[in-house]
């Protein structure tokens, strides 16, 4: 074998060690190390040109980068998710017809696809659904994903938090969790603006908690300003503190009469 290949086989023999331990901290000192030594293959894109080894040097480079990704997901790490998501995708889509399949394909894409719609990048969640096959469409790691965009949109935030519960991996459970806060975030804010104050139990059925402590909780954490008291939840302290534009209405009036008369000037 090449001396360039053993040493990056090598090298991702000790990243999945540490993978398997959960040594997570090892395994990004590793994967910087990896990355640099697969600059030099010369076979992985954008170049791919041809060598004895390239076959096995996009393969080992394709299950690199398929681990960063996952990685990303056990860092809690958007942007390197993101990273090293891009570096990939030329390994599915150029390179498709020089590698055999990736069994982890459509589960990267479909944790992609959470991860669009978890940031609310619903055009790019879009964009990527149709540079997909039907095949793949019917996948179910990308129907998944494809449910929990049509639920969110339409509203039924019940069904995109039972669908925790269905997830096809472990690993999308990160972005669920992130789905299931944008979604509570989005009810709180709703519901300051349209009540004064609601029962504990009214509250916790709208934000879609299990139990009244999961509320106390949340209330805690996320929103500090409001306050809980005689079996209550109260909005009304939330309101009083926030700041309240004053509209200069004669201001405007003033200016919009001004563009009128310029306007008849020209005309």
């Amino acid at each position: 074998m090449d001396p360039q290949l053993t040493e990056v086989s090598q090298q991702f023999e000790r990243f999945k060690a540490a993978f398997a331990r959960k040594d997570y901290d090892t395994c990004s000192d590793l994967l910087s190390q990896l990355k640099v030594l697969l600059t030099k293959f010369t076979s992985l894109p954008p170049l791919f040109e041809s060598s004895p080894n390239a076959a096995q040097e996009l393969t080992i480079a394709r299950d690199i980068y398929e681990h960063a990704v996952v990685l990303s997901v056990k860092t809690e790490d958007q942007d390197a998710f993101e990273r090293d998501f891009f570096q990939l995708k030329p390994y599915y889509v150029d390179a498709r017809n020089r590698l055999p399949p990736s069994a982890q394909e459509n589960l990267i894409l479909g944790l992609n696809l959470l991860r669009l719609l978890v940031q609310n990048r619903i055009a790019e969640f879009h964009t990527e659904l149709e540079l997909l096959s039907s095949a793949t469409l019917d996948n179910p790691c990308i129907k998944h994903a494809v449910e929990l965009e049509q639920s969110f949109m339409e509203g039924a935030y019940n069904r995109v938090l039972s669908a925790r519960q269905t997830a096809p991996d472990a690993t999308y459970v990160y972005f669920m969790d992130l789905l299931a806060k944008t979604i509570r975030d989005e009810i709180a804010g709703c519901s300051e603006k349209a009540y004064d104050y609601v029962s504990i139990s009214d509250a916790r059925q709208m934000l879609l908690f299990s139990s009244d402590q999961e509320l106390l909780n949340y209330v805690n954490e996320e929103h500090p300003e409001w306050e809980v008291k005689d079996g209550s939840v109260v909005f009304q302290k939330a309101k009083e503190t926030a700041p309240c534009k004053e509209i200069p209405s004669l201001q405007l009036i003033n200016q919009t009469l001004s563009y009128a008369r310029e306007l008849e000037r020209i005309v």
